[in-house]
């Protein structure tokens, strides 16, 4: 999350009181992150406190994101703990907000565990699956936009600024992406909407207990297997190597089979997908790092992160 366009309590007070969400107290920028622009807003209604998040999307289209805050609106009414989008008297949940699209959805209690247990990865995994299962029957389809084509697309833009080390890593890895991707294995991973940036900075416990994913836009619709990795690769690592810690990894992973149990082909493209994971997120850090966008606050994430952890995924499948 970040400020990109600020937005004055007076605007933000019209479009909470259009939502019928009470006469707003307090509102503050959110720093972290680089894609939106966000506010922690509270209201007062019916004398009691309410609170919620005010995003302006600042790169997602008005055509593209009925997908994200309908597949939240889904979720939420499957029992999954996710935000849900506020919608006005004629059931629009997609809003404007100085000319940009905007959403306001309710604030998930607790807060992020950034130092995770075994038992907070096996919560994850679990959740994670019944996720997918939720997601299965809904009607909306769109492409991970941060997919296979964007890595491809994203590439070269990236690699003048990269080391010949880097360069050639980044190529290679690259080409075998796309090789897995023309396979007959991958053409049978079970597939669906996905999260696709579910890190420890997207999930909130309250007193020990998962009580929400937040942060949808950058979902889509791709493989379960490749969402799954993503979130091995942050959740179950070590973060100073890029290491997989073992007793994480397999608490997560056992906990989404006992709900969704893995295919023969995920398990087949596991080490593969985690690959992807690490690249696509090496890919993006480096775009964002060296083309940054200006923003009153604003904290890009440093790319040789994942760059371990690719490294090592690749030494270690």
């Amino acid at each position: 999350m970040a400020v990109f366009t600020e937005v004055s309590p007076a605007e933000a007070s019209t479009l909470l009181q259009r939502l019928h969400l009470g006469a707003l107290t307090d509102m503050a920028g959110c720093a972290g992150g680089i894609e939106n622009t966000n506010y922690f807003v509270s209201t007062e209604r019916d004398g009691q406190p309410h609170h919620y998040v005010l995003t302006l999307f600042e790169r997602l289209t008005f055509e593209q994101l009925p997908f994200y805050l309908h597949l939240m609106k889904h979720l939420a009414g499957k029992g999954i703990p996710v935000p849900d989008p506020a919608a006005d008297a004629q059931g629009e949940i997609l809003h404007t907000v100085q000319g940009k699209p905007a959403a306001v959805v309710n604030r998930l209690r607790g807060k992020s565990e950034l130092a995770p247990s075994a038992d907070h990865c096996a919560q994850v995994g679990a959740m994670l699956a019944r996720m997918h299962l939720a997601g299965q029957d809904y009607p909306r389809q769109q492409p991970n936009l941060r997919g296979l084509a964007w890595w491809n697309d994203t590439a070269p833009v990236v690699l003048p600024h990269l080391s010949p080390a880097q360069a050639e890593l980044l190529q290679d890895e690259l080409a075998h992406q796309n090789a897995i991707a023309a396979s007959a294995s991958h053409a049978q991973l079970p597939r669906g909407p996905i999260h696709a940036d579910l890190f420890r900075d997207n999930v909130m416990f309250d007193q020990g207990q998962l009580s929400g994913f937040f942060d949808f836009y950058f979902a889509g619709c791709d493989s379960f297997a490749f969402d799954l990795a993503v979130c091995l690769n942050d959740w179950c690592i070590d973060l100073a190597t890029g290491v997989q810690d073992d007793t994480r990894s397999a608490a997560m992973v056992q906990a989404y089979a006992a709900v969704r149990p893995l295919t023969a082909a995920e398990q087949e493209l596991l080490p593969a997908m985690l690959r992807a994971g690490a690249l696509r997120f090496w890919i993006s850090r480096l775009w964002d790092w060296h083309l940054p966008r200006e923003a009153s606050v604003l904290q890009p994430h440093d790319p040789a992160h994942f760059e371990r952890v690719l490294r090592a995924r690749r030494a270690t499948p």
